[in-house]
């Protein structure tokens, strides 16, 4: 499974043009004008003071009184102006369109509301004539036309080539349409233009939960870690339970116990107390034969997966190398580039990233080259 079949859709669809806005941008309260008679005004701010406070079931049958009562347009308009409002306090966007479509609001102010009605045809027509053009272009995407969506979004990139949302956004198109080349592109630019742990997380998370080799997991951890999210009980637990196995103990010991150090654990947890045990004692014994395995090029591998775990980057560094000679080439070459970034090489371990051949390490291999692409 490929890169681009694991990575969520979230990174686009949670910046879709109406996510940040709150709920009264979309329809504010009327004010309540003195011209409007008592039997309509005082039902009207009952509505809108219930509405506000989240009742909205009593809003709606404030509404209805004053709705009863109304008898001049004006007085109608507020009426449909404030249903509309505490129709979309409660979420209800189409009848919140509705009640302003029939008293000619403008398409600016429809076009929203038929977004989050999921009423696609409706607010690709509105937001055209109000010129929305991220609306359309979100319409289009929810409607299954990636194509026609990317196109809006290539364009408005043009236009604005470090706008972060039209970015997100075309990455969520691309995505949709099975564009692996372009996709990651435009992620690359995400994330040299915001290199931030939210934006990471936005490509890491996801990708964790599905079917990679040991090495390639434990690879995504170790990138989880350098992009500051590796931040939960049991994704700290899975990286030291993986490095242990995959022959990098000391790394399991040195997560754990930053995991507790930074409250993310614990400090009395009983299981952390035990891989901190047993990694302990592995990391000890891989350290005491590494040095005497660094001739053959499968015993390499383990000597610098040894030294990675222990921090010891240059020996690390140096027993890959050897490693890359042996069954484990690929492996090696991976961990040899991460070495080599934790050591402040930038340029060589986006060389050895690179140099990761096709197959299971090679969606890892370009995050990581990606993200040495940030360091240097």
């Amino acid at each position: 499974m490929t890169l681009i079949s694991r990575v969520s859709l979230a990174l686009s669809l949670a910046a879709t043009p109406l996510a940040a806005l709150p709920i009264a941008a979309l329809v504010s309260a009327p004010a309540v004008a003195q011209a409007i008679s008592p039997a309509v005004g005082k039902p009207l701010q009952q509505a809108s003071n219930a509405a506000r406070a989240g009742n909205t079931a009593a809003a709606s049958a404030a509404v209805a009184q004053a709705r009863a009562a109304a008898k001049t347009p004006v007085e109608r308009r507020k009426v449909s102006e404030m249903a509309a409002y505490v129709y979309t306090r409660g979420g209800n966007y189409a009848k919140a369109a509705a009640e302003l479509e029939a008293i000619g609001a403008p398409a600016s102010q429809l076009a929203p509301l038929y977004y989050q009605a999921r009423m696609y045809d409706k607010a690709i027509a509105t937001a055209k004539k109000s010129g929305q053009t991220t609306i359309v272009a979100q319409s289009l995407l929810m409607q299954g036309k990636a194509g026609e969506a990317a196109k809006i979004y290539e364009q408005l990139v043009a236009r604005n080539p470090n706008n972060l949302g039209y970015l997100t956004n075309l990455a969520g198109a691309q995505y949709k349409m099975g564009d692996q080349k372009a996709y990651l592109a435009t992620t690359t630019k995400l994330v040299r233009l915001d290199p931030s742990p939210a934006r990471w997380k936005a490509l890491l998370v996801d990708m964790k939960s599905g079917t990679m080799s040991r090495e390639a997991k434990l690879a995504l951890y170790h990138l989880m870690q350098q992009t500051g999210n590796l931040t939960s009980v049991n994704d700290v637990q899975d990286f030291a339970k993986i490095a242990i196995v995959g022959g990098q103990p000391g790394m399991a010991q040195s997560v754990v116990k930053t995991a507790m150090d930074s409250g993310v654990m614990p400090a009395g947890d009983p299981m952390a107390g035990k891989i901190v045990q047993a990694a302990g004692k592995r990391q000890e014994a891989a350290l005491a034969q590494a040095p005497s395995q660094d001739g053959n090029p499968a015993a390499a591998f383990a000597a610098g997966n040894a030294f990675l775990g222990a921090g010891m980057y240059p020996q690390a560094i140096q027993a890959y190398t050897v490693g890359q000679k042996g069954p484990n080439a690929a492996d090696s070459t991976l961990f040899k580039g991460i070495a080599q970034l934790r050591s402040g090489n930038a340029a060589a371990a986006k060389a050895s990233f690179g140099a990761v051949p096709a197959g299971p390490l090679s969606d890892i291999a370009a995050l990581w080259s990606l993200y040495a692409s940030t360091r240097g």
